[in-house]
């Protein structure tokens, strides 16, 4: 079973990815965090730096674009076929109410008809291949019998499927059972997507026949071990956080980030991985509120001295 790194906004950078895949590793590719070009396909110096090749050298990387309209997916496709890549990820499927407002992401579930053309048009003239990364609906799940109706139209490389609607955000259970019955109706490479916090997790897809792959997300992300623990290794160890910890706030100073960057970057991350420290409220309470980095790596110094990391605590537990 192959292992992605799903992309994450504000926290699966290129610094992040160079950062797991030398310490931990254990998943065949990283999705970059996806780019939003304007309409005339335009995106952002530092979007172009994150995924340029020589940035994420002995990477399998997979570059996200997150549009509503086929033109400016196929001028920044294009672009990338230039850089070298041979796949770019489509995102159907972020469900943020900023982003479904503009129609995007699992905003284009709301209106099928608009989601065929653009599909068409996409497949029509695209230079490299496509995979897409979607929800099951909008509301539920039950809309994903129409919404695969379309899909199954057009050469997917790859359908990564999130098993909840849109309106489950990430606070309702994953519809495992609708995921189940979608699968073999799918003509092209599915992977699943969602909830994969530990390896008794992945041991609920073994009735999943036909499944290539599964993208990991947040659960990766608490714990950057997890991919070596689903394949039968050794459960991550305080000493390790701790070095990968220390490990990308040197490479974010390091690549010029102010002090205050830095620590916005790691406290997004502590947000996930704050779950290896139950009952580490006031240490955890320090680290978070720090404004100064002194005092911040004294949080941190604090919180793995404590005592109270524990491996078995799982995201979401």
């Amino acid at each position: 079973m192959l292992l992605s790194f799903a992309p994450m906004e504000g926290i699966t950078s290129r610094l992040y990815r160079q950062c797991h895949a030398e310490r931990f590793g254990g998943v065949a590719e990283y999705f970059a965090p996806f780019i939003a070009p304007d309409g005339s396909g335009k995106f952002k110096a530092s979007t172009l730096r994150d995924i340029l090749p020589e940035n994420n050298a002995g990477l399998r990387l997979v570059p996200q674009l997150l549009v509503n309209r086929a033109e400016p997916f196929l001028r920044v496709a294009g672009q990338l076929q230039e850089l070298g890549y041979e796949e770019v990820n489509l995102n159907i499927g972020c469900p943020s109410g900023t982003v479904v407002a503009k129609h995007k992401g699992a905003g284009m579930l709301a209106d099928l008809r608009s989601l065929d053309d653009c599909l068409a048009e996409i497949f029509s003239r695209c230079p490299v291949a496509v995979s897409i990364k979607t929800r099951m609906g909008v509301e539920r799940t039950e809309e994903f019998a129409q919404i695969l109706e379309i899909y199954n139209k057009y050469p997917i490389k790859r359908l990564i499927i999130h098993a909840r609607a849109r309106a489950g955000m990430y606070k309702s259970a994953v519809d495992l059972p609708a995921f189940l019955a979608a699968l073999p109706k799918c003509r092209c490479p599915v992977w699943y997507n969602g909830d994969i916090f530990s390896p008794e997790d992945m041991d609920k897809l073994k009735a999943a026949d036909g499944l290539a792959g599964v993208m990991l997300g947040r659960g990766a992300v608490a714990d950057p071990a997890l991919p070596r623990l689903i394949r039968g290794g050794n459960g991550l160890t305080a000493g390790e956080l701790k070095a990968f910890h220390d490990a990308l706030l040197e490479r974010f100073l390091a690549e010029g980030l102010g002090e205050q960057a830095a620590m916005a970057r790691l406290k997004e991350l502590w947000f996930y991985m704050l779950y290896k420290f139950p009952d580490s409220k006031k240490e955890a309470k320090g680290l978070l509120k720090a404004q100064r980095l002194g005092d911040y790596s004294a949080a941190v110094e604090a919180l793995f001295a404590g005592g109270k990391f524990d491996s078995s605590s799982f995201f979401w537990q």
